[in-house]
């Protein structure tokens, strides 16, 4: 059996990921996969998500993985079943596998989100989708 070997990184090491489509619901946000399949061999996710002004996660799930998110600084909207419900600092949203959530800073500062995703170690294995309906027009 190989040893199990730990993996660090830092927040400045991290590129922000240019490739979200805003199609897809990623409305000007920053992203950071921090811990991944690609960087570190794992069937997880632990990101860093900025979110300016009137940037936002729109409506979405994932089929194939659980999600967490943290509100570490700033205050905005949540999506839920129920409609977009306030949420802010010290908040903790756990989303289970086919779940729908998102996140809409819907004040005049910046919103910053640790988040992961267990079961899925990147965009491509964690079943994401949007609504059918989804239009990016808003």
């Amino acid at each position: 059996m190989s040893n199990p070997k730990m993996y660090r990184t830092n927040l400045r090491d991290v590129p922000i990921v240019e490739s979200l489509p805003k199609e897809d619901g990623w409305v000007d946000m920053q992203v950071q996969f921090l811990v991944d399949k690609k960087s570190a061999g794992a069937n997880h996710v632990v990101g860093w998500t900025v979110l300016r002004p009137g940037a936002r996660h729109e409506n979405h799930r994932h089929l194939h993985c659980d999600e967490f998110f943290i509100v570490l600084k700033g205050h905005g909207m949540i999506y839920t079943d129920e409609g977009e419900k306030p949420s802010g600092e010290g908040d903790v949203i756990y989303s289970p596998r086919g779940c729908w959530h998102g996140f809409n800073n819907t004040s005049n500062e910046d919103v910053v989100l640790v988040w992961g995703w267990m079961g899925a170690g990147s965009v491509e294995d964690s079943g994401y989708e949007v609504p059918p309906d989804h239009k990016s027009s808003h």
